[in-house]
């Protein structure tokens, strides 16, 4: 079960070294980012301005500790889908199974909704021991 002290809250540029050290494994040993090279600081805080500009960008943060973040963005370009979304999570390595993700996404769903978005989508890859990067 999850503690009830962890803030879900809006992220900031500010946290964008703590967000990338939680990223960087899932782009070293996943294919779920669908990046082949870590981003630096700086082009992780611009993704977290691009986002804040239109989406939400939120962490889940326990004692100044962060967790896991997640965030909407475009899901395709064109108007039809301005009512629709794609999520991104991730939690940090060991905090996994503890519910963060489950927090995120709800609290995703409850500002998309003021939104009046209608669609969250995934886009969910999965790899097999056989095509990691070594």
């Amino acid at each position: 079960m999850l503690p009830s002290d962890i803030k879900i809250r809006t992220a900031d540029v500010l946290d964008a070294q703590a967000l990338l050290e939680i990223y960087t494994p899932y782009v070293k040993n996943t294919a779920i980012t669908f990046e082949y090279e870590v981003p630096g600081v700086s082009d992780f805080q611009q993704r977290i301005e691009n986002t804040l500009k239109r989406y939400p960008y939120i962490v889940a943060e326990k004692g100044g500790e962060l967790l896991g973040y997640a965030y909407t963005g475009v899901f395709k370009g064109r108007a039809a889908y301005d009512w629709a979304v794609e999520v991104s999570i991730y939690v940090k390595e060991d905090k996994r199974g503890l519910g963060i993700g489950r927090r995120l996404y709800e609290a995703l769903e409850e500002i998309s909704r003021a939104q009046h978005i209608l669609n969250l989508n995934a886009c969910i890859a999965y790899a097999d021991k056989h095509s990691y990067r070594e």
